[in-house]
């Protein structure tokens, strides 16, 4: 039987991750709070998967054997509470994403500057001749990518809440490009939190990496 992958949010990260996650053999069920966006809803009825919008069935979402939700989506939402106490894996579609690529991943986080310096990084590698994509919270899902797409080098913008998702999560190059308290109503304004929530991007690496 096919293992339960449930996405929470149906946005390119949450439609990606469906993708891959089909094409991988899961039991694909994405489920919306709000509306899906016609280009999204064509997609994930012409892949056949299953989709839900405007609400949450708890009671099946609880049977999942596996979850990926919106990184805009807090751990403080009653759905979650209930998926972490019945002991529900829940991960990141960076996570997620990951296991199915042997790419080389630069992974870069920061208060500030994400977007600047993953851009730029993607740039010099491009125009070096590198074979690489560009993804996190930039264009194209991560998870998208690597189900389409085939680079041996990613360049990946993450936020503190699409690392709070990772587990094996192990960038060979990882940037930190600055901290300042920021988002710590997620955090329960706990800087440290949020700190460690950053340096979980370095949490898997080895002497082998950067």
């Amino acid at each position: 039987m096919n293992r339960k992958l449930t996405i929470l949010g149906a946005g390119e990260s949450g439609v990606g991750a469906a993708l891959l996650g089909k094409a991988k053999g899961y039991d694909v069920f994405v489920s919306d709070h709000g509306s899906i966006g016609n280009k999204y809803r064509t997609e994930l009825k012409e892949a056949g998967i299953d989709f839900e919008e405007g609400k949450h069935s708890e009671e099946r979402i609880l049977k999942s054997d596996l979850v990926i939700k919106s990184p805009g989506i807090p751990d403080t939402t009653p759905l979650i509470k209930s998926l972490r106490s019945k002991g529900n894996l829940i991960i990141s579609e960076i996570e997620f994403a990951g296991k199915y690529t042997d790419a080389k991943l630069i992974g870069i986080t920061g208060t500030n500057g994400k977007t600047t310096t993953t851009l730029l990084t993607y740039h010099i590698l491009k125009e070096a001749g590198f074979n690489v994509g560009v993804a996190g919270n930039i264009g194209k899902s991560f998870a998208r990518q690597v189900l389409t797409e085939s680079h041996d080098w990613y360049v990946l913008e993450l936020s503190s809440f699409q690392l709070d998702g990772t587990f094996n999560f192990a960038p060979h190059i990882a940037i930190l490009t600055n901290l300042s308290p920021d988002h710590l109503d997620r955090y329960g304004n706990d800087y440290d939190k949020y700190i460690d929530s950053k340096f979980k991007i370095i949490m898997n690496q080895t002497s082998d990496d950067y």
